[in-house]
């Protein structure tokens, strides 16, 4: 366990940030958000700059003002949303040209205007510019892009002037062993208040998402923080932990509560199922969320079924309770030195799924 002190505040390590991409966590208000207990959220440096634009944020004093949230921020610069856009953009040594998905404008972003971009933003920790690949890819392409990536941090050491904002460095490389130890031993001698581990979550599974895990992890430093970026099932968040990652951040929580997918300690739960129209008991029995605590699957399924605005919101709230107790829960577990024992009753548990 671990802490990471900012501006605004301390963050307790491992911790989960949920995604505010836009400058909003989906369906929460910030006073919700610091209710459940978030203490850091994520938002997008390539959507805030799109809009309302980054500078019109600065000039209304900042992201913490704009959004009204006192706590830690953390931008990730957009190279993983600008791959996600690749019939849009076109990369080069300079930086990355790109078409808005808004509008269709055309935009440049260097790797010094990365860091001009979430400096307007004023967040307390700011991303490198990597590129992302595609999986699967070549080992040629896959060494092009670390090697682009690589340059690009120097030069976001470089041109970074703002000391109250930590600089996280993005270990890219594929899903190849030497170019990913290649990639954290480079970053390392470069030197950054924090390492990030990119390029998951595209398309592997889980086990060579944990081996490239294994390989990156011992290089960089303990006292450093160690964000695995977009990694969000909880059995991920388990065995992140248990090697050492100290940040996580995914929209599933989030984007899965809007489609009916929730999150319980046994396992999931589909709530547009048929077998939940008379189901009196809570979503959870072990979870003490305002919306366990208050109503029904049968009612959460009605307001799914239906529709209704309230069915995101009571949805978001489970997820996110779940997601943060668990963390919570992993932390003690490491204060205690059992945290084998916990990852061995995390996984029995969602053995009894089909009871639910």
């Amino acid at each position: 366990m671990g802490r990471i002190s900012t501006g605004h505040g301390e963050v307790i390590t491992p911790a989960f940030l949920p995604v505010g991409t836009a400058g909003s966590v989906k369906a929460m208000t910030p006073a919700e958000l610091v209710e459940l207990g978030v203490e850091m959220i994520l938002g997008n440096a390539y959507h805030l700059y799109l809009r309302p634009g980054s500078k019109v944020v600065a000039e209304l004093g900042g992201l913490h003002r704009f959004i009204s949230w006192c706590r830690p921020i953390l931008t990730d610069s957009g190279g993983f949303q600008v791959f996600s856009h690749a019939k849009l953009r076109k990369v080069t040594d300079e930086g990355v040209t790109f078409q808005s998905h808004l509008d269709g404008s055309y935009h440049f972003i260097s790797p010094e205007k990365a860091i001009e971009i979430q400096e307007d933003l004023g967040a307390d920790i700011i991303m490198t510019l990597d590129e992302c690949i595609s999986y699967p890819s070549g080992y040629t392409d896959a060494q092009d892009a670390l090697e682009r990536t690589q340059r690009w941090a120097e030069r976001c050491k470089e041109s970074h002037r703002r000391m109250d904002q930590a600089l996280f460095g993005i270990v890219q490389g594929g899903f190849f062993k030497d170019l990913r130890e290649k990639g954290a031993k480079d970053l390392v001698r470069l030197g950054f208040e924090g390492y990030a581990l990119g390029g998951l979550s595209v398309g592997e599974t889980p086990q060579m998402r944990m081996e490239v895990l294994d390989t990156v992890i011992s290089i960089l430093p303990e006292e450093k923080p160690r964000y695995l970026m977009g990694i969000g099932i909880p059995e991920d968040l388990v065995e992140g932990v248990m090697r050492g990652a100290d940040l996580f951040d995914c929209v599933m929580p989030t984007r899965h509560a809007r489609t009916g997918y929730l999150f319980t300690s046994f396992g999931r739960v589909i709530i547009k199922n048929a077998q939940y129209v008379k189901d009196e008991r809570p979503l959870d029995a072990n979870c003490g969320c305002y919306t366990c605590r208050n109503f029904s699957r049968a009612y959460l399924r009605y307001l799914y079924m239906a529709g209704e605005i309230l069915s995101a919101r009571l949805n978001t709230i489970h997820n996110l309770w779940y997601y943060l107790s668990l963390m919570k829960d992993l932390r003690q577990a490491i204060v205690e030195n059992r945290i084998i024992e916990f990852r061995e009753a995390f996984y029995a548990k969602r053995q009894d799924a089909c009871s639910l």
